[in-house]
């Protein structure tokens, strides 16, 4: 193992046993469920809704093992003692840098994306693309489906429900539920087929909604809404 990536390992222990991992269960008291639908080993592509920032740190914490997701290049370029904390501490939960402007520069996310279950890890991923507005569960952009076809990789749905309107006032009356379901069923869809990708990708937030009780919306969520 390189010294990289000894850092890398040695951040990530530490951003989840120690900075992130005893504050989440204060914050949320989360039950879990389904845990062994994630693989210890081996590449795996983690779908969830998106209510809070805190969701992809749940994610990580049911994972059980990495996980990468590809977060706003924002979090790693603000000037001062605080962009580097958070440079350090997002970097420490596995967090990749990514221009989120869309249209060709998202081209570099999705390679990103292929090479990290090209490389046997854990891609965890908000399909929505941003944090629901309103709580209602909008419309998934294909990316984790396109690189599960081109790959072979599973993708796992996870279903987060309480994660929004937490405060310090409410935090303590109601717990954080983070139910992981079994591999999306991909049979139907080629990766040079773009309908039954969108099928697919349609699938995979109707599996989620289904058990997080949102709301379905047919189009997608606009960024900065929350």
């Amino acid at each position: 193992m390189s010294l990289s990536s000894l850092r890398a390992a040695f951040r990530y222990r530490v951003a989840r046993h120690l900075l992130i991992g005893p504050a989440l269960w204060v914050w949320g008291r989360p039950e879990y469920t389904g845990l062994e639908n994630v693989p210890r080993t081996g590449p795996v592509i983690l779908a969830a809704n998106h209510l809070a920032i805190s969701d992809s740190f749940y994610v990580v914490q049911s994972a059980r093992r990495p996980v990468m997701f590809l977060a706003k290049a924002d979090y790693f370029t603000q000037p001062g003692i605080k962009g580097k904390f958070k440079k350090v501490f997002f970097s420490g939960m596995g967090q990749i840098p990514v221009d989120r402007r869309g249209g060709s520069v998202s081209a570099p996310a999705l390679e990103a994306a292929t090479r990290i279950v090209e490389d046997g890890g854990a891609w965890g991923i908000h399909p929505e693309g941003t944090r629901s507005p309103d709580g209602r569960l909008y419309k998934g952009k294909t990316g984790a489906v396109r690189v599960a076809l081109a790959t072979g990789t599973p993708v796992v749905p996870i279903a987060l429900t309480g994660t929004d309107h937490r405060t310090l006032k409410n935090f303590w009356k109601s717990r954080i539920t983070v139910e992981v379901l079994p591999a999306l069923d991909l049979s139907d869809a080629t990766a040079d087929d773009q309908e039954s990708i969108r099928r697919a990708t349609d699938r995979l937030m109707d599996v989620i909604g289904a058990r997080t009780g949102q709301t379905r919306v047919a189009e997608y969520a606009k960024k900065g809404g929350k």
